[in-house]
């Protein structure tokens, strides 16, 4: 596990971006694994600002986004479809028709789950899997739980994750449940990249350094063979 701490976002974000960009020059046809959310907004402005300077290029990549609220259209401005194509895709010279995001309003969720891992694995599975993690230790929507859950599938949020997202929702609404992707192709992918800010040292420390615990699932991560880690603190974690 490579861990690099740096000052403040616009650093965090930096190192992210060269980071990714560095894979995709690697390999054009890289298949990048996305998050959502505030952590990665910096990584995604400065792959946009790299891909504008002819620095990288898009044009091969194929996309797999970690999660999708169930019950959200894509027109939604919460969704993350919405998301990405507002943060990344609309911006770069990316093929839509190669950007993938877990369908929320399928009738049959789980069904659709299966569909995407099958999606997943006909790609060739992750080169390069970005993640956040969330204060109770998610990672994706993979909530605490007494198992590490291998498939995609449908998961109801806990009380803590929707307090955090409820201000994305300030007339209400805001989603019970969510699709997304298990920890099989997460710990599949080839390479991992972890990004956290200041206010997540204390549960990625946890996650890091303490046992390998479903009821903090980001500590699977302590199980894979290549994980990156990107976070702002005051201290090293280790």
């Amino acid at each position: 596990m490579k861990i690099y701490r740096e000052e403040n976002y616009e650093m965090l974000s930096k190192r992210a971006a060269n980071f990714i960009a560095s894979q995709i020059n690697l390999k054009p046809d890289t298949v990048l694994g996305l998050a959502t959310g505030s952590s990665p907004i910096g990584t995604y402005k400065g792959l946009i600002e790299k891909n504008k300077a002819g620095d990288v290029d898009f044009s091969q990549v194929k996309t797999v986004n970690l999660d999708e609220y169930v019950g959200l259209p894509v027109e939604h401005d919460q969704s993350y479809r919405y998301f990405m194509n507002d943060n990344l895709f609309n911006h770069v010279n990316i093929d839509m028709a190669n950007t993938h995001v877990p369908c929320g309003m399928s009738d049959d969720v789980n069904a659709e789950g299966k569909k995407y891992d099958e999606l997943i694995e006909s790609l060739g599975g992750v080169d390069l899997q970005l993640l956040g993690i969330g204060h109770n230790g998610h990672i994706g929507f993979n909530e605490p739980a007494e198992v590490f859950d291998l498939a995609t599938r449908e998961i109801v949020l806990t009380e803590s994750t929707m307090n955090a997202n409820s201000r994305f929702f300030p007339n209400g609404g805001m989603p019970t449940s969510a699709i997304s992707m298990g920890f099989g192709s997460i710990m599949n992918a080839k390479k991992i990249l972890i990004i956290a800010g200041e206010e997540k040292f204390d549960i990625l420390k946890k996650a890091l350094t303490g046992p390998v615990d479903p009821q903090v699932p980001a500590s699977i991560l302590q199980l894979h063979k290549d994980v990156t880690v990107i976070y702002i603190g005051k201290e090293e974690i280790a």
